[in-house]
C-alpha cells in the first residue's frame, strides 16, 4: 500500500506542477538580482537574501526563506488535505477499504506518501536553488561564507549547518502535514481540508502579532519556522531552534493521534 501511494504521488502531474509553481518565485529572484545587481538592504526581505550576491552557495537558505511563510505551507496543505478527503470525494475511499487494507494502514500509507512530497519539494527547491545561486549570483569569498554573525564558515561547516537547516524546515512542514491529514479525514472535501488547515497557520501568523496574545505566542505552529536563521550564527542560538524542534513534534504527535483516531471509528459513506 505504501509503495502504491508513493508511485500514485510520483505520477499525478499535480506534483511536479506544485514543486515547479514552488521554484518559480525564487527563480525570478534570482534572475532579477543577477540582472540589477540590486539587493535588499542587511536584515530586510527573506532571511540571507541581502547576502547572495556575493556569496550564491546561500540561495538555497534564502529560497527556503522565500517559501516557507506561505508558498510551501500551501503546497502540504493542499497535497496533506487531498489525502483522504480526496479518495472520499472521488468515491474511492470505500472501495480502498473492502479489500483486506486496515485503515490504519492506509492512513499510514497515505502519511508516508506526504512526507516524500515534504521532502522532494524541500530538496527540489535546494537542488534548484543551488543551481541558481551558482551561476547566476556570486560565487562567495575563497575563505569560506559569512554567517549571520559576521564570521567566516568553513564550506563544511555551511554544509552541516545546510543539511539542519533543511530538516528543521522539513520538520516544520510535517507537522502542516499532520494538520491537513486531520481535517481530510473529517470532511469529504479535499478544499475544505486545505483551507481550514491553511486558515489554522494565518490565525496563528496573525496571533504573533497580537500584544495580547503573547502568552500563547511560544505554543503557536508557526512562532520558530524561520529559527533556521540562528543556525549561521556563531556560535548557533539553539533555543529558538530547539523549542522549535519541540513545539513541531508535538504537533506532529497530537494531530497524527487525533487523525488516526478519527479515521479508525469514522463510517465510511463514499
Amino acid at each position: 500500500m505504501i509503495r502504491v501511494e508513493l508511485v500514485k504521488m510520483l505520477r499525478r502531474p499535480r506534483t511536479w506542477a506544485t514543486i515547479a509553481a514552488l521554484n518559480a518565485l525564487p527563480t525570478v529572484i534570482a534572475i532579477l538580482l543577477a540582472a540589477t545587481d540590486l539587493g535588499p538592504a542587511p536584515g530586510k526581505g527573506p532571511p540571507f537574501l541581502s547576502a547572495v550576491l556575493s556569496d550564491g552557495t546561500l540561495f538555497p537558505l534564502a529560497a527556503l526563506g522565500i517559501v516557507l511563510p506561505l508558498f510551501l505551507p500551501v503546497a502540504v496543505a493542499v497535497v496533506g488535505g487531498d489525502a483522504i478527503a480526496g479518495e472520499a470525494e472521488m468515491g474511492t475511499l470505500r472501495y480502498l477499504l473492502i479489500r483486506p487494507v486496515r485503515r490504519g494502514h492506509l492512513l499510514v500509507a497515505k502519511m508516508v506518501s506526504v512526507v516524500a512530497f515534504v521532502l522532494l519539494a524541500v530538496l527540489v527547491v535546494a537542488f534548484v536553488a543551488y543551481l541558481e545561486g551558482r551561476f547566476l549570483l556570486g560565487k562567495g569569498p575563497v575563505t569560506g561564507t559569512v554567517s549571520v554573525s559576521g564570521t567566516t564558515l568553513s564550506q563544511g561547516e555551511l554544509f552541516q549547518r545546510t543539511i539542519v537547516a533543511f530538516g528543521y524546515v522539513t520538520l516544520s512542514m510535517l507537522s502542516v502535514a499532520a494538520i491537513a491529514l486531520l481535517l481530510s479525514t473529517m470532511t469529504d472535501s479535499a478544499i475544505a481540508a486545505a483551507l481550514g488547515t491553511i486558515g489554522f497557520l494565518i490565525a496563528s501568523t496573525v496571533l504573533l502579532g497580537l500584544d495580547a496574545a503573547h502568552s500563547i505566542r511560544p505554543y503557536l505552529p508557526t512562532r520558530y519556522w524561520l529559527s533556521f536563521v540562528d543556525l549561521f550564527r556563531d556560535p548557533i542560538r539553539w533555543e529558538g531552534v530547539v523549542r522549535g524542534v519541540l513545539g513541531q513534534l508535538a504537533y506532529l504527535l497530537v494531530f497524527l493521534t487525533a487523525a488516526w483516531a478519527n479515521f479508525a471509528s469514522k463510517d465510511i459513506n463514499s
